[in-house]
């Protein structure tokens, strides 16, 4: 059953997404575009279980996401998801190797452990010399490298990225789907990106356009990705059959494309495959 997504507001019912009905199989790499306010940034919360469909079911690893009270919700998505979002959400206060370790201490791994976990990944994304330094101290590329590297620290299955490059220039957001590329090759991730910038889009194998109404359409890539990727295991999502409680009503900013969910340390890690 594909799934919808209604907002109450201002007395009437806003309908975001209409009959969504996404596969993604296990080390896809995806990308949505569409206008603003088409429903791109709402889909992505809800396939990373921050929001509930209206409607519909949300299965993660055939596992019935809508079915899951709060508790084991958050340890299900810190587990299981990675995020990295336009504004990186660093912790200011802490250092990069701090920032990375988060989440893994949230998931009380050992610190020598959660330690050396942060070290390995930010030498992944090139940024071993810059372990003692803050978010203030880092580029824009460099925060941006030490949010992926926080967001696969736990390694997650399925990585979920809203306009990862949209406050990047060119070649800095180049270097970000590289690494993206990279890092599905090593670990068989998937990867959904959610972009307004064509070229991005244009360099991912598969591309979906999310059209007014909020419903998805396949787009025809001109150069499709022909370097195969491995398939993590046990990654999938998919909706099926049912229904769920709608969320608790918006403010008007929290309708559409809002601003997205501040990524914490605590979200990170996934597979999927969403129908």
């Amino acid at each position: 059953m594909a799934m919808d997504k209604v907002y109450p507001h201002g007395g009437r019912d806003v309908q975001v997404l209409r009959d969504v009905d996404l596969l993604l199989e296990p080390g896809e790499m995806v990308a949505i575009v569409g206008a603003s306010g088409v429903g791109k940034s709402t889909l992505l919360q809800i396939l990373g279980t921050l929001d509930v469909p209206s409607s519909g079911k949300l299965l993660i690893n055939d596992q019935d996401i809508t079915s899951m009270g709060p508790a084991r919700l958050a340890q299900f998505r810190n587990r299981e998801i990675g995020f990295v979002f336009q504004f990186h959400h660093l912790l200011p206060e802490f250092t990069a190797l701090e920032n990375v370790m988060m989440p893994a201490l949230i998931q009380r791994i050992a610190r020598n452990k959660a330690e050396r976990r942060a070290r390995d990944v930010l030498g992944r994304v090139g940024l071993s010399h810059r372990l003692t330094h803050k978010p203030s101290e880092l580029s824009g590329g460099e925060q941006q490298r030490v949010a992926l590297a926080r967001a696969l620290v736990l390694e997650p299955s399925l990585l979920l990225a809203d306009e990862p490059t949209g406050n990047l220039d060119k070649r800095t957001g180049e270097s970000i789907h590289e690494l993206f590329v990279e890092l599905n090759r090593e670990r068989g991730s998937t990867l959904l990106v959610v972009t307004h910038n064509p070229e991005l889009a244009a360099l991912m194998p598969r591309c979906l356009h999310m059209l007014d109404g909020g419903g998805l359409a396949e787009r025809v890539q001109s150069e499709p990705y022909n370097t195969p990727v491995t398939a993590a295991p046990d990654a999938a999502v998919a909706p099926g059959d049912g229904s769920a409680e709608a969320a608790d009503a918006p403010s008007a900013q929290d309708l559409p494309d809002a601003d997205p969910p501040s990524a914490s340390g605590a979200h990170d890690s996934p597979s999927q495959e969403s129908r």
